[in-house]
């Protein structure tokens, strides 16, 4: 079992930057890819990132490619989405997950999500 918890969300402006952090508590972090998604009101869930066990492997999303940064850090337990120039279409709950590798498609634990709202 391992337990998610999202933080660093929050209101900016568009152009703003934001760090969210999702720690994990339980079993070994280091045995989970990791990975980020957001859904917007009345829109389904989407991928935004992915890293993979070791953090030398990341994925990203067509739509926040060079503007968001996936990161790991196995010694604090913890994963985190660096996000730049953000724009309103960013506004999302966003969660992160862990999974069996980078490229999986359906990810075993859950966090709670935290809200990123971008104002124009």
């Amino acid at each position: 079992q391992v337990q998610l918890v999202e933080s660093g969300g929050g209101l900016v402006q568009a152009g703003g930057s934001l760090r969210l952090s999702c720690a994990a508590f339980g079993r070994t972090f280091s045995s989970y890819a990791m990975g980020w998604f957001r859904q917007a009101p009345g829109k389904e869930r989407e991928f935004v990132a992915a890293i993979s066990r070791s953090g030398i492997r990341t994925r990203y999303a067509d739509s926040v490619k060079g503007r968001f940064t996936i990161s790991r850090d196995n010694a604090k337990n913890t994963v985190y989405l660096q996000m730049n120039s953000l724009k309103p279409e960013d506004t999302a709950v966003y969660d992160c997950a862990a999974g069996s590798s980078i490229t999986a498609t359906v990810y075993d634990y859950w966090g709670q999500g935290t809200q990123v709202t971008v104002s124009s």
